[in-house]
């Protein structure tokens, strides 16, 4: 498959960006201001990784583009095209965006302890840079107010996305540690933490599908849909539709059930069984998480109606 190196890169860049701002996302709706410097969420340092990780994927990703574009390998990549590219294309000012906000990230994660404004500046410029990945996809390539549309609609479509997804890391961080290791009030804060994400990914799953819905219509085009699961597309986005129904059951397991068992567990000073559901609760979530992002990438390289031979 030519595309396989774009795709590997276009996934590992959507969960590292994904992850980043969902975490940090989580530490302002889940953590009061004093939690989010103690040792509960320590996001310093993953975030200054994943920041790093971001831009270093970003430029790499770059070249390996323009590889592609030119038939040309990694290492003999003409700089001139690559300038041309990154001047005078909508793919290379995403391109010039998105390593700003990643070396502002990079910057601002290692001032996550000793500023408050700079958890701010982290999360503005990481969610910046999952912006430009919008601006050249299938959205990108939709021209006029409905491609303006589009483009809104698919931002906000990943940001929620990030939310879930960063809030899953964000729970497997502080619950996959040995429970002889923390104190109850370790675990009560966890439990709180549950339940105030459980709001907010009431909401962010409510964003997902309406913002999805209308990036398939206009990605397709109401009249053919009938004709997609004819496509290598259409059957990508079925499969992606039955991991985010999986993603969907396993979230309302943890609100309904697992959530509230942890809380008595809590109560009675024995978390251990509980935790041990949600552990594998959230390593299956976190699977299908994964998944999904292996699908969307893989997506982003294909023509949506162009019929399976």
């Amino acid at each position: 498959m030519d595309d396989l190196p774009v795709i590997l890169i276009r996934f590992a860049l959507y969960a590292d960006l994904m992850v980043l701002a969902g975490m940090t996302a989580f530490s302002f709706h889940a953590l009061s201001a004093k939690e989010r410097v103690s040792n509960i969420l320590p996001l310093k340092w993953p975030a200054f990784v994943l920041a790093a990780l971001g831009f270093v994927l970003s430029g790499f990703g770059m070249l390996v583009l323009v590889a592609q574009m030119t038939g040309s390998s990694i290492r003999t990549v003409d700089l001139e095209v690559l300038r041309e590219i990154a001047s005078e294309s909508a793919i290379g000012t995403a391109w010039l965006v998105r390593m700003a906000a990643m070396a502002i990230a990079v910057v601002a994660a290692l001032a996550i302890n000793r500023s408050s404004a700079a958890r701010y500046v982290l999360l503005s410029s990481v969610s910046l840079a999952i912006a430009t990945l919008v601006w050249t996809g299938h959205a990108g390539a939709t021209e006029g107010w409905a491609g303006t549309a589009h483009r809104l609609s698919d931002m906000v479509h990943m940001l929620a996305s990030a939310v879930w997804i960063g809030g899953i890391a964000a729970f497997s961080w502080m619950l996959f540690r040995p429970v002889t290791a923390q104190s109850g009030a370790h675990w009560a804060v966890a439990h709180r933490a549950l339940d105030r994400f459980s709001r907010v990914g009431t909401i962010a799953v409510a964003v997902i599908v309406a913002t999805g819905i209308v990036n398939c219509l206009a990605v397709v085009g109401f009249p053919h849909f009938t004709r997609l699961p004819l496509t290598d597309y259409g059957k990508l986005l079925i499969v992606k539709l039955l991991l985010f129904a999986a993603m969907l059951a396993l979230a309302a397991l943890n609100r309904w059930r697992l959530t509230p068992a942890l809380g008595v567990a809590v109560h009675n000073d024995n978390p251990a069984s509980a935790l041990a559901g949600l552990r594998r609760s959230l390593l299956a979530e976190g699977s299908a998480a994964l998944a999904i992002l292996a699908v969307v990438a893989w997506l982003g390289t294909l023509e949506p109606l162009r019929m399976t031979v």
